[in-house]
């Protein structure tokens, strides 16, 4: 078994461009050039979100609050033996399957698009807390739609709702467990989203950072990592 190491001049020293292995005369390349390439493209930074990202990210926002507002504002406060409730609750179920699909979208565009440096408050403690407040919104998510929809099939809506069965609905839904979860579930996921706008506002006109800019379309601009040897 021979192998060839190869040496790009750009690279710096002792940097390997590429290997191939030569067996019985059939060369097989290991592919680190590319596997190189995968690292340093996640070392680069850019000074705005990809621009798919940023998409996902505002419909969310509107979709989330929007279900919250229905959740609190329209359902709560109606019977459910208000023939138009269930309507409503059809709306609030489907929004629910969508934002749990974009969600999954967006996790992914997130993990494979290069993003901006984290941003800084200038506080080490808020700085650490800030990426646990992010996933958390993540979860928080995950766990309005599993006690949304565990308390839909327990509760016989998707005859009801979607199906047209006709049968009426359950007299309250506060019997089962996982609605009352569902509650305090919305009620933590709009106490976060009322926190993450006041980080955002405190960025923006205290700091002046320019914090929205990031989460908003234009020119992506990349940056060398503080990380990477060298300027990409």
């Amino acid at each position: 078994m021979i192998l060839l190491f190869n040496y790009r001049g750009r690279d710096l020293p002792g940097r390997i461009g590429s290997i191939a292995t030569t067996t019985g005369g059939r060369t097989a390349g290991l592919g680190l050039e590319r596997g190189v390439s995968q690292e340093e493209l996640k070392m680069k930074q850019v000074s705005r979100y990809h621009p798919l990202l940023v998409t996902l990210h505002w419909v969310l926002a509107v979709l989330i609050i929007a279900a919250l507002a229905i959740g609190f504002f329209v359902l709560a406060p109606t019977p459910n033996a208000e023939p138009q409730k269930i309507g409503v609750l059809r709306v609030h179920m489907a929004g629910g399957m969508l934002i749990l699909a974009l969600m999954v979208i967006r996790f992914i565009v997130r993990m494979w698009t290069s993003r901006p440096a984290s941003a800084t408050t200038g506080y080490p403690v808020l700085d650490r807390i800030a990426p646990i407040t992010h996933y958390g919104f993540y979860v928080l998510v995950l766990l309005m739609v599993g006690s949304g929809y565990t308390t839909g099939i327990l509760a016989g809506l998707p005859a009801i709702v979607f199906g047209g069965s006709g049968a009426p609905l359950p007299p309250i839904f506060e019997i089962y467990p996982s609605f009352v979860a569902h509650g305090y579930i919305a009620a933590a996921l709009a106490g976060f989203i009322v926190l993450h706008l006041l980080a955002a506002l405190y960025h923006q006109f205290v700091m002046k950072d320019a914090l929205f800019r990031r989460m908003w379309f234009g020119r992506r601009v990349y940056k060398p990592s503080p990380n990477s040897d060298s300027a990409l």
